[in-house]
């Protein structure tokens, strides 16, 4: 079977910076745990990194979530310290979802798709279900105890609308 880690978006403004939580610092160990084991086991590792560009305030996501981060280039854009080194292959992406990773997976012929990171309910809700779409026959794995949501309630939501959506949640 061939095995495909995403690890979404774990950049500093999400962990500890200008949108980081509590909820997202305590999963980044269990998410180092997870790629060392891919990595271990041969398995391809790939992460997102949300990228926005100076003119952020000005777009629509912008005039809703008036916060600026992961701004390309800056500090809060970067991958955590302790996920760099297995941040070899980055898909930079502008919105919550990403088509190219779902093209990315569709075209590797992938058959598990492991899914961690941030935010629960925005970006990894987002891109389960461009790979789901895109990857029909791929088996879909959320890593609950490896993402965190804006909220632990809109996490456990997240949680329960992607199951509904034929995506596995393993705890």
């Amino acid at each position: 079977m061939k095995q495909l880690l995403v690890v979404v978006d774990m950049q500093n403004d999400f962990v500890t910076g200008a949108l980081g939580t509590a909820e997202a610092q305590a999963i980044v160990d269990n998410v180092v745990r997870l790629c060392q084991a891919a990595v271990g086991n041969g398995n391809e590792v790939v992460f997102t990194r949300d990228t926005h560009g100076e003119n952020y305030l000005s777009t629509q996501e912008g005039a809703r979530l008036p916060v600026q981060h992961c701004i390309k280039g800056t500090w809060g854009w970067q991958i955590v310290d302790q996920l760099a080194q297995y941040a070899t292959n980055v898909i930079d992406k502008p919105t919550f979802g990403s088509v190219n990773l779902a093209q990315y997976v569709k075209d590797g012929g992938f058959d598990v798709v492991n899914l961690v990171g941030l935010c629960t309910d925005i970006c990894v809700i987002s891109n389960a279900m461009l790979i789901k779409a895109y990857s029909t026959e791929a088996k879909v794995v959320v890593h609950a105890n490896c993402c965190a949501g804006v909220t632990p309630a809109s996490h456990s939501n997240a949680l329960e609308a992607m199951k509904m959506c034929q995506i596995e949640v393993v705890y």
